[in-house]
């Protein structure tokens, strides 16, 4: 309910609600994103822990992005809540934990050529979905991500759910 006020931007009916939920001991699920690489299993969490190699991977995240917006990609903000400008927004979609995830991903094992595989406790939203059809065909990687909702493989800048999650 919260997040569909905040979508709405109707900002101060969500903070109510949030008030509310708090006062009660009710608590939304933090999202995080892991991957293994190796015999290692990482993890990305909202508000969590900063991975150790957090400065190597936004800066390739950004460069991705940047590559992609030349290739037609527009950030699409709307799963941003936060009541904050256009362009703060965009800072804060690179924190979403699958784009963390993902750009890990293609970091290590890029010699490979392997699937990047990507697990998320959570449904991925839009600009993320597009985010990683984007990258899969810029970098021409697979990337398969597990969500709260289904399995999505990324092939080319196509999703095999046709982009219906």
């Amino acid at each position: 309910m919260m997040n569909l006020y905040e979508y709405e931007r109707m900002y101060d009916e969500a903070e109510s609600l949030k008030y509310a939920m708090k006062a009660r001991g009710v608590d939304s699920r933090p999202g995080w994103s892991w991957i293994q690489i190796e015999q290692g299993i990482h993890v990305f969490e909202v508000d969590g822990k900063p991975h150790p190699e957090t400065a190597e991977i936004y800066e390739e995240l950004i460069r991705l992005v940047f590559q992609i917006k030349k290739a037609g990609y527009v950030p699409d903000t709307s799963c941003i809540a936060y009541n904050v400008q256009e362009e703060e927004k965009e800072k804060l979609l690179l924190g979403h934990t699958e784009k963390l995830a993902i750009t890990y991903g293609l970091i290590r094992s890029d010699a490979s050529r392997a699937p990047v595989r990507v697990m998320k406790n959570t449904r991925m939203c839009n600009d993320c979905h597009e985010v990683a059809k984007h990258i899969s065909s810029l970098c021409d990687r697979q990337i398969i991500l597990r969500d709260a909702v289904r399995f999505h493989h990324f092939v080319d800048g196509k999703c095999s759910c046709n982009d219906y999650w």
